[in-house]
C-alpha cells in the first residue's frame, strides 16, 4: 500500500503568509523608527549646540571660538581653561566655508571654548579636526560663518541623506533647502563644504541625494 501525499491546508498556508507579514511589517516599522529616532538626534544636537552659543555669548559677552578672554585672557578663568586658545576678539567668528569641518581658523576654538564653559560634553583639549564632534549619520558638525546667505554663524551638519535633510529642514524651519534660516548644500562626500553663496545652494531636496544642512545659530 502507498502512503497517500499530504500537502498543506489553505489554512496553515494562510497562516504562514500572515506570519511572513507581520515579520516584514516589523523589520520596516523598526527601519522607520530608527530612522526618525536618527533625525530627532540630529534635530536636538543642532537645538543643544545653538543654545549652548546664546548661553555661552549671555555669561562672557562674546562669541564663543571669538571670544579674546579680555584683558585677563581667558586662562585667568580657571583651571579648566588652560591651554584653550583664544580667538581674536572682533565681534566675528573667522571660518570661511572650506573650513566648516575642518576646525580651521576659529572653528578649533569655538568648541573647545564651549566644552571649557561646561556647556558642550567632550575634551576641551581636542584640537583641529579632533575637536569637530560627529552626527548621527556619521558625518562631522561643524561651525561656519554665514553660509547660502544666512547671517551670522552656522551650525553644520555633513552627510546627510536627502530624506533626512528634508525632515530636518521641514522640522527646524520651511522645508525649503534655499532659503529661511536652515539651508542646504548638494554634498558629493559626508564632509562637503557648504555652499557660500545663496545662489549655490541646492532649489529642492531629492532623496537619492547627499546633503550639507546649515542652520542659524
Amino acid at each position: 500500500m502507498q502512503n497517500p501525499q499530504r500537502g498543506f491546508t489553505l489554512i496553515e498556508i494562510a497562516i504562514v503568509l500572515v506570519i511572513i507579514g507581520l515579520l516584514l511589517g516589523g523589520v520596516l516599522k523598526g527601519q522607520e523608527m530608527i530612522e526618525n529616532g536618527k533625525i530627532r538626534n540630529a534635530a536636538n544636537e543642532l537645538n543643544g549646540i545653538s543654545a549652548a552659543f546664546n548661553s555661552y555669548r549671555d555669561r562672557y559677552r562674546q562669541l564663543p571660538g571669538d571670544d579674546s578672554g579680555g584683558s585677563a585672557g581667558i586662562a585667568a578663568r580657571g583651571t579648566a581653561w588652560t591651554d584653550i586658545p583664544a580667538g581674536n576678539g572682533n565681534g566675528v567668528l573667522d571660518i570661511s566655508d572650506a573650513q566648516t569641518f575642518t576646525g580651521a581658523g576659529e572653528g578649533d576654538n569655538f568648541w573647545r571654548q564651549l566644552r571649557a564653559a561646561g556647556l558642550l560634553t567632550g575634551n576641551p583639549a581636542d584640537a583641529a579636526a579632533n575637536s569637530v564632534p560627529k552626527n548621527a549619520y556619521g558625518g562631522p558638525t561643524g561651525i561656519t560663518n554665514a553660509p547660502m546667505g544666512i547671517s551670522g554663524p552656522a551650525i553644520c551638519m555633513g552627510g546627510l541623506p536627502g530624506k533626512a535633510a528634508l525632515a530636518l529642514d521641514t522640522q527646524l524651519d520651511d522645508g525649503t533647502p534655499n532659503a529661511g534660516s536652515t539651508r542646504a548644500t548638494t554634498a558629493s562626500a559626508n564632509n562637503t563644504a557648504p555652499a557660500a553663496a545663496v545662489a549655490d545652494a541646492a532649489t529642492a531636496y531629492s532623496e537619492d541625494a547627499l546633503y550639507t544642512v546649515c542652520r542659524a545659530a
